[in-house]
């Protein structure tokens, strides 16, 4: 189906509502899985998937590296977030290696699926689909044509024991389960997730994409999603997420490594809407050969609390990355989000641009990090920090971290904060527009420079997810 057809069809995103993500299954599940994180745990999450020996030595290294780990305290206060309340492991159903069709998966499940628009996603705009229920994959497909062709895509834990030694070259190598306590934590009790291995020079012209969702409460997921794209290589990757508002605390801490070859292309794209729950603490990085660039393209509504900034190393000569990035910060929301980037090959180039929205009090902060190295020569960067507030007691901050080792370096960095205009808003009402509708076009307009990145679906939905944070008026 083409993007005109698309148009003229009914948008797939276009009935969510805020019960569509708030709606919850039965969990009676979880009562056979305990709260907090000990080695036994560890240990049974390994038997329980049958794995190698390797990932578990791998995680009992990481749980000392948890237990030996601070909490950082560099980002937003996480004192209240309490560990001993967290459920790392949980299974809605013992089926292995999930289900070859949508038929197939339990209705419940099914049904949750069905609501957040993922079977017609995968019918109208994708080439494969992956959805993860809780701590267990319940559901991969792929496109025959390209399945023929050498790629794969399918749930991490099935590639541990189909693909073993592609996995084990690449598992935790581009993030290392010491670099801090929640890659730590995620190395420990990493269950799911998605394996997407794109073979040399293939090129995907339909996205695919993997939808993470937690149901019970005080949840944890922690799904790893690797990618490989080998040498001239070329595709694009969409996570989705969400989960229920209970009251009480959840954990998010994926982790998502992605190492791209030379000559290759590869966009990352994701849209975060936890609930307010959870704290959302996920680890994103790639890896980028000669000639090779990476797009990392986010959007960020739910959570309580946020810590997330994807990082490029840009470790081959001519290599690039771009980093586009929105963050909403409603009321108790803490968005603490940006990008890193490390320059190491010759005439490396880098883009960052973030928009921020805070509005009924919420925080909203871009911290980045870009560096380059003494040996990365004629290195450019540009980094863009737009962020708008709706009302008189919500925040906005930006927190860049610059370091240059290398004189033949350009490094710019500009950031700007404003409120809705007041004239605008008069402009707008004047024509007849009522002001509630004319604020939301205005915000539309602010954030239409990450949401046209976005496939004409997924910006259909990222749009509604802005709506329904914007109702109930603007300041």
């Amino acid at each position: 189906m083409t993007n005109d057809q698309l148009k003229q069809s009914k948008p797939i995103f276009q009935d969510l509502n805020r019960s569509t993500f708030d709606y919850k299954n039965k969990s009676d599940y979880i009562k056979q899985f305990k709260k907090g994180l000990t080695k036994e745990l560890v240990e049974y999450i390994s038997k329980d998937k049958n794995e190698p020996d390797w990932i578990l030595a791998h995680r009992l290294r990481a749980f000392d590296y948890f237990n030996s780990l601070s909490l950082p305290t560099w980002g937003p206060d996480l004192s209240n977030l309490d560990l001993n309340e967290i459920c790392y492991f949980a299974k809605a159903t013992d089926k292995k290696g999930g289900f070859k069709s949508w038929e197939d998966v339990p209705s419940d499940i099914k049904d949750t699926f069905d609501r957040l628009g993922i079977p017609q996603a995968e019918r109208a705009v994708l080439a494969g689909v992956g959805a993860q229920y809780e701590s267990e994959g319940i559901y991969h497909s792929l496109e025959k044509g390209l399945s023929d062709q050498g790629v794969i895509f399918c749930d991490l834990d099935d590639a541990v024991h189909k693909y073993s030694d592609l996995v084990k070259k690449y598992f935790m190598k581009c993030v290392p389960p010491n670099g801090h306590k929640f890659a730590a934590l995620h190395s420990a009790v990493w269950s799911g997730g998605t394996f997407l291995y794109i073979p040399k020079g293939i090129k995907l012209n339909k996205p695919l994409q993997s939808y993470f969702r937690m149901n019970a409460e005080n949840m944890g997921q922690f799904e790893h999603t690797l990618i490989i794209v080998e040498d001239g290589a070329e595709g694009h990757y969409i996570e989705g997420c969400s989960s229920p508002k209970y009251g009480t605390q959840a954990l998010h801490a994926g982790c998502v490594e992605i190492f791209v070859g030379k000559g290759a292309k590869f966009r990352y794209s994701s849209v975060e809407n936890w609930s307010k729950d959870t704290y959302n603490l996920n680890t994103k990085r790639a890896i980028v050969e000669d000639d090779a660039s990476i797009e990392w393209v986010s959007g960020n509504m739910g959570s309580g609390v946020t810590m997330l900034y994807p990082a490029s190393v840009l470790k081959g000569d001519r290599s690039c990355s771009s980093h586009l990035g929105i963050a909403f910060a409603n009321e108790g929301q803490i968005q603490d989000t940006g990008a890193k980037v490390t320059h190491l090959g010759k005439d490396t180039s880098s883009r960052i641009v973030m928009k921020s929205l805070s509005k009924g009090g919420g925080a909203s902060s871009y911290r980045g990090l870009i560096y380059v190295a003494d040996c990365a020569d004629n290195a450019i960067s540009q980094t863009e920090c737009d962020a708008l507030i709706l009302d008189p007691i919500s925040v906005s901050d930006t927190i860049p971290d610059i370091k240059v080792d290398n004189p033949t370096a350009t490094v710019n960095h500009e950031a700007r904060v404003g409120r809705l205009n007041k004239e605008d808003i008069f402009y707008l009402e004047s024509r007849g527009i009522p002001r509630e509708e004319a604020e939301a076009m205005i915000v539309n307009g602010f954030i239409n420079p990450i949401v046209k990145e976005l496939p004409l679906e997924y910006a259909v939905e990222m749009n509604r997810l802005i709506e329904m944070e914007m109702e109930g008026s603007v300041g």
